[in-house]
């Protein structure tokens, strides 16, 4: 028997628990505002996320591409009491409607929004990052794994979205994929989740 990533999708998401209705709304006003929505992770990769970050009780999180929030504000929820989520995006607009919806969903305090270049900002954070996700520009992804790398803390995790549009010929993606795959100082895992998740961590 075979069936397709998306059928595999679908009935995944039919059989996880469904978002609240904050975030329904969320998808929506992306489908119907946005260019590009499928830009945001939507309800089964969030739910992917959110239970990660409920296993892994991340004091400090990492976000590198916010889009309208939808991320964000699952990470946001599973936060250990005192965990916050530093969330870069260089899109103002955009970054407004994910505040907006955090703020309805009771989030809003333990996330900062940082708007600019998302290398600047990493570049002057002290912080230690026990969690990053990177869902930003793809040609950019080996630089952002590198500037992230380093900040990462012992038993920390970094999380990469869309790393099965390789085989949609996504050339920035299979480049990341290849170096990650060849670094010796971490070990990853590629989950086929919609278009691809892929966790990386440094070495025992």
């Amino acid at each position: 028997m075979s069936f397709t990533f998306e059928e595999a999708d679908e009935y995944a998401a039919a059989h996880s628990t469904p978002p609240p209705d904050v975030l329904v709304r969320l998808g929506e006003e992306t489908n119907e505002t946005q260019d590009v929505p499928e830009m945001s992770v939507g309800a089964l990769e969030g739910a992917f996320l959110r239970f990660l970050v409920a296993m892994k009780q991340p004091r400090v999180v990492l976000e590198i591409g916010v889009f309208t929030g939808w991320s964000s504000i699952e990470m946001a929820r599973a936060l250990p009491p005192g965990g916050r989520i530093i969330a870069c995006d260089a899109n103002g607009e955009t970054t407004a409607i994910a505040r907006r919806y955090a703020a309805e969903m009771g989030v809003a305090d333990v996330i900062d929004y940082r708007i600019g270049n998302a290398f600047e900002t990493i570049e002057a954070l002290e912080e230690i990052f026990d969690l990053v996700f990177i869902d930003a520009r793809k040609p950019d992804y080996v630089d952002y794994y590198e500037a992230v790398l380093p900040k990462l803390a012992p038993g920390g995790i970094i999380l990469a979205d869309n790393t099965l549009s390789a085989l949609a010929e996504n050339e920035p993606i299979a480049r990341f994929n290849r170096y990650v795959l060849e670094d010796d100082r971490v070990e990853c895992v590629l989950v086929p989740i919609r278009d691809g998740v892929t966790l990386i961590r440094r070495r025992p």
